[in-house]
C-alpha cells in the first residue's frame, strides 16, 4: 500500500472515530437543578445532591445535573415555579405555597397539628397528590418528588408560651395557610421565603419566624432569636415542597435516562427526603441549646390551648376548597387517612 493510500486510510479512520465519539457525546444530557437555599443548609446537601448523584450513576453518565443553589439563575424562590415551566431551569426544588392558591389542594398538609411524622406524612403527601393533583395542579410538571418537613416551631426574640403571647408578635410563616392560622392565633403575619429570615430578624422586620429546627443552622437563626417553643410531639405545622421537572424535558430524554430519573423519584424518594430532613433536626437543635437558649417545651395542656385555638383554620380551609369546587372535608380526610396508614 502506498503512503498516500495508507495517509487516506489514516484520516478516514480518525474521521469515523471522531464522529462516533461526537455522535455519544451528544446523546449526553446536562440538566440545571436551581433552588432556594444555601448549599450548606440541610436539604441541598443531604437530599439534593445525594439524588442527583444516584441519578447520575444510574443513567451511567449519560445524564448530569448541575446544582445551582441560592438563587444562582436568577430571580426569587417564588419564581421557581415558573422558571421550571419556562425552561429557565429542567428541575427545581421549591415551596408549594410560594405561589399562594396555585396548588390549593396541597395545603392540606399544612393545616395546624397535621403531622408529627414527616416521613409517613411525605409518603402520605405523594400518594395524596398521585390521586388528586397529578393531573390537575400539577399536570404541567414531572413530579419527582412530594414531601414535608420535620415539626414546625416558633423561633423569637421574646418567650412564647401561651396564645396570648402572639399578640401583636410580627411572624415570619412560608405560605398562605400557614399565614392564615399565624393570623387568626393572634400574630401580624409577614410572608416571604426563607432565605429573607435572617435579615429580617436582624432589621427588626419581624420578630419571630416558624421554620423547623434543621434550617436553623444555616440562617444562624439562634444567633438572631434566643426563644425557641416547641410543641410536645406535636408540630404545629409543616410546609410542602416540591422536586419538579420540565414536562417537555423530560419527555425529550431517552428511556434509560428517563428510567434512571424515574427510578430515584416517587413515594420513596419523598418519603426519605422528609425523613432525612426532620433528622436534620436533633444536630440543629443541639447547637441552640449549647448556645444557652431558651428552648420553651410546651405542655399537653398549652399544646391542647392552642390546638382550640387554632381549629378554625381547618374548616375555613374546607369551606375555601368547596367554594373552589373541590370537596374540601374529602380532602382533608383522605389526607388524614394517609398519614395514618403510612404511620402504622
Amino acid at each position: 500500500m502506498s503512503l498516500m493510500k495508507k495517509a487516506i486510510r489514516g484520516l478516514a479512520l480518525a474521521t469515523a472515530l471522531t464522529a462516533t465519539g461526537m455522535a455519544a457525546n451528544a446523546q449526553d444530557v446536562t440538566l440545571k437543578l436551581h433552588q432556594f437555599l444555601p448549599q450548606q443548609a440541610n436539604v441541598p446537601k443531604y437530599i439534593l445532591d445525594p439524588w442527583i448523584e444516584r441519578v447520575q450513576e444510574a443513567s451511567g453518565g449519560a445524564l448530569q445535573i448541575n446544582h445551582f443553589p441560592s438563587m444562582q439563575l436568577g430571580g426569587k424562590p417564588p419564581e421557581l415555579i415558573g422558571q421550571v415551566q419556562d425552561g429557565v431551569a429542567d428541575i427545581a426544588w421549591t415551596v408549594l405555597g410560594y405561589t399562594p392558591g396555585r396548588f390549593p389542594q396541597a395545603e392540606a398538609f399544612e393545616l395546624p397539628f397535621m403531622m408529627n411524622n414527616a416521613e409517613a406524612t411525605s409518603r402520605a403527601f405523594w400518594e395524596y397528590a398521585e390521586a388528586n393533583m397529578f393531573d390537575s395542579d400539577l399536570k404541567d410538571f414531572k413530579i419527582l418528588g412530594l414531601w414535608v418537613h420535620g415539626p414546625g416551631l416558633i423561633h423569637s426574640k421574646e418567650p412564647i408560651t401561651d396564645v396570648a403571647d402572639l399578640n401583636g408578635v410580627k411572624l415570619r410563616a412560608p405560605t398562605r395557610i400557614i399565614n392564615k392560622m399565624v393570623s387568626d392565633l393572634g400574630a401580624t403575619p409577614v410572608g416571604m421565603p426563607v432565605p429573607a429570615v435572617p435579615e429580617a430578624l436582624s432589621k427588626g422586620v419581624i420578630d419571630a419566624a416558624v421554620i423547623p429546627w434543621e434550617v436553623t443552622a444555616a440562617l444562624k437563626v439562634p444567633e438572631l432569636v434566643s426563644n425557641h417553643t416547641e410543641f410536645g410531639n406535636e408540630s404545629l405545622y409543616t410546609t410542602a415542597f416540591v422536586l419538579v421537572m420540565n414536562k417537555q424535558k423530560y419527555e425529550s430524554l431517552s428511556d434509560e435516562m428517563k428510567a434512571a430519573i424515574d427510578g430515584q423519584s416517587g413515594a420513596d424518594f419523598s418519603a426519605l427526603a422528609g425523613k432525612t430532613q426532620a433528622e436534620g433536626d436533633i444536630p440543629a437543635r443541639k447547637l441552640a441549646a449549647e448556645a444557652g437558649n431558651n428552648i420553651i417545651t410546651l405542655t399537653d395542656a398549652q399544646v391542647a390551648e392552642w390546638k382550640a385555638a387554632a381549629s378554625g383554620v381547618e374548616a375555613g380551609w374546607v369551606e375555601e376548597m368547596n367554594g373552589k369546587g373541590f370537596d374540601g372535608q374529602a380532602l382533608l380526610d383522605q389526607a388524614k387517612d394517609l398519614i395514618k396508614k403510612n404511620g402504622m
